[in-house]
């Protein structure tokens, strides 16, 4: 009998993994799932950090710029773009209309904090405009939180799928394979949010996610991050091995605040 994974209802690890295990194809791009996992490499990047900003925000109830931005001063060097560090060094927490992936690597506490469509979407809203207040950059987030949010409530893939595409537009009828061949590098949330989904719709486990989306040769972390963040939800969690391993290389203070986190929303539920 296999072991039980302790570690099941454990949530928010979803995004975390996929930033730690992505990481090292972020600048060494493959086209190819056949990799390893684990790697003396990874690290945790702006990915985790902000997810897990985002996180503190709703459990602190406070501002998610002043946890964003404060999550950030505290961990500069770890992949921020330019105008983000910009935001982070300047004297007011004025949105800059970004439509890059930022605001959708981080949205996932979100889909886990509220039980309904309008407020996920909503919270999603508000953790976007921040920093992204391009309709592109909300689309991103709001469709990364309804696909974590649909995930969770446990609706099936082709649900998922037709309910994103008729609220956001996105093209996710393409497979992988069409993809994978001609994509690169693509930090906007429209370059890059659907593919990460697509990722997630041809998986048939968590672990298989990641290696879907790193596949593509993209923003290797953020995509992994994005579609993790679904899988981990519609797979019921992560695995312990994977958890364990993420667990060594991430701040304690970010353990803790996950551990917290899913003690106030996840524990109960």
């Amino acid at each position: 009998m296999d072991k039980p994974n302790k570690y099941a209802r454990f949530r928010l690890l979803g995004a975390v993994a996929g930033d730690v295990i992505g990481s090292r194809f972020e600048w060494n791009p493959v086209k190819t799932t056949d990799f390893p996992l684990f790697h003396p490499d990874c690290t945790f990047t702006d990915d985790t950090i902000l997810t897990v900003a985002v996180a503190s925000a709703i459990l602190q109830g406070g501002s998610f710029a002043e946890e964003i931005w404060d999550f950030g001063n505290r961990y500069p060097d770890r992949g921020f773009g330019n105008n983000f560090m910009q935001w982070l060094s300047g004297p007011k927490k004025e949105p800059y209309n970004s439509y890059g992936n930022g605001s959708a690597l981080r949205v996932s506490p979100v889909s886990w904090a509220y039980d309904s469509v309008d407020d996920v979407l909503e919270n999603a809203y508000q953790s976007a405009i921040v920093t992204h207040n391009h309709p592109e950059g909300i689309k991103g987030a709001q469709s990364v939180a309804l696909a974590v949010f649909m995930a969770r409530q446990k609706k099936d893939k082709e649900e998922i799928r037709a309910e994103i595409t008729r609220r956001f537009g996105y093209d996710l009828n393409r497979t992988l394979a069409d993809i994978r061949p001609t994509y690169s590098y693509d930090v906007t949330c429209q370059g890059c949010v659907p593919e990460a989904i697509i990722a997630f719709l041809e998986s048939t486990d968590y672990e298989s996610t990641l290696r879907n989306a790193i596949s593509l040769g993209g923003d290797a972390d953020t995509q992994a991050a994005i579609a993790g963040s679904i899988a981990e939800a519609y797979y019921d969690g992560v695995p312990e091995e994977i958890v364990l391993f993420v667990k060594k290389i991430i701040p304690e203070e970010f353990w803790l605040i996950i551990k917290e986190f899913n003690t106030t929303f996840i524990d109960n539920n």
